[in-house]
């Protein structure tokens, strides 16, 4: 038995999406229907990103476990032969057993186009959104800059999202305009359903001066979705590529409005050990904060978790975690507490340790 990972290109435009389903053709029932046949077995591609209907992409990504002879690097010239025309696949090798793309750490890049002219193309119609008002880049430029950084995308998320959690990091968001093509191009650990198009929506309302781009941080803030704009249509957005993280980052400190906090990674790969370290959060966060990065430690690998939280945050706050409280790790099984503990401050140019308060949770899954 083997993993096979195939690097996937697609026009959407006759597809329901990626995931199976009952009511349409969909890229995933196609995969499963030529490997099965090529293959004389049954398979079922797990794939990285379940793309909506009408979506395209350059660089989807999907494994699957069969055990045909045929050479990993060998799969992708004997799929093409068989693929419809509007599906290719641009690489294949194989990865190791474990590996799933759905729950490996990774950067997902997409591009949406909005083609800003007074008469449409009929060429463009299929990969563009048609906008004929003049849209102000500058505008949206400004207006983009307010979701970099991690922040809770719940007002740029539809109902039906059935995530964790409602936080996400964008790298990077940019926007550019070259002839009568806009093309916004966002990067970030992960995305909510629909969330891209809503981004986009919300970008083009300022560009069309519905909104002002200050706006966009009170769409944030408010965790409402009434507040941000339309969902853009799907056939203007393309998942460009996703890349697999190969080896932790050491420290990730994040920053924003809500909070201020350290995440630690260079014990877990030899000690199985990370370290959170939260400066301030606004009241009622805190418990969330601390429960969905100590799941993400526990999923990179870590035993325990080294949770370090400034006393100024408020002590009734810090009481209310009492569910998370109730998987407190025995720090008896921490040897050098005190060594560990100095480690960690150090990252935050704080050397008091009176300053904090320190827990020890353990992986109880």
């Amino acid at each position: 038995m083997k993993r096979i990972m195939l690097i996937i290109s697609y026009d959407g435009t006759n597809y329901c999406g990626w995931q199976t389903q009952e009511n349409g053709i969909t890229i995933e029932e196609v995969l499963n229907k030529c490997l099965s046949e090529t293959l004389q077995e049954e398979i079922c591609v797990i794939g990285a990103s379940r793309t909506d209907s009408g979506v395209h992409a350059i660089g989807n990504v999907a494994v699957f476990d069969t055990n045909t002879k045929i050479p990993a690097d060998k799969m992708a010239f004997v799929l093409n032969k068989r693929l419809p025309e509007d599906i290719r696949i641009q690489e294949s090798k194989e990865v190791d057993l474990y590996f799933h793309p759905r729950r490996c750490n990774s950067k997902k890049t997409y591009e949406y186009q909005i083609l800003n002219r007074r008469f449409h193309l009929p060429l463009k119609r299929l990969y563009s959104q048609f906008a004929y008002v003049p849209l102000d880049v500058e505008k949206m430029k400004s207006a983009a800059k307010y979701l970099l950084g991690e922040h809770d995308f719940q007002s740029f998320c539809s109902a039906r999202s059935q995530a964790e959690h409602t936080y996400r990091t964008i790298y990077s968001l940019d926007v550019e305009k070259e002839g009568d093509m806009i093309t916004i191009r966002i990067c970030g650990n992960g995305f909510l359903y629909n969330m891209v198009r809503i981004i986009v929506g919300t970008l083009t309302k300022v560009g069309m001066g519905v909104y002002p781009p200050e706006y966009v941080e009170e769409i944030l803030e408010a965790k409402d979705r009434k507040k941000a704009g339309p969902k853009a249509p799907a056939q203007g957005l393309t998942l460009v590529g996703i890349e697999f993280e190969e080896k932790l980052e050491e420290k990730i400190m994040v920053e924003n409005k809500e909070c201020k906090y350290w995440i630690l990674q260079n014990r877990i790969e030899e000690e199985k050990l990370a370290g959170i370290l939260i400066e301030r959060c606004e009241k009622k966060l805190l418990e969330g904060l601390i429960e969905r990065n100590t799941t993400q430690a526990f999923r990179n690998g870590a035993k325990c978790v080294c949770i370090l939280i400034r006393k100024e945050i408020e002590e009734e706050e810090r009481r209310n975690c009492w569910k998370i409280r109730e998987y407190e790790y025995n720090r008896r099984e921490v040897r050098e507490e005190r060594e560990i503990i100095d480690g960690f401050i150090e990252a935050t140019g704080e050397k008091n340790l009176e300053k904090w308060e320190v827990w020890w949770m353990g992986d109880k899954r």
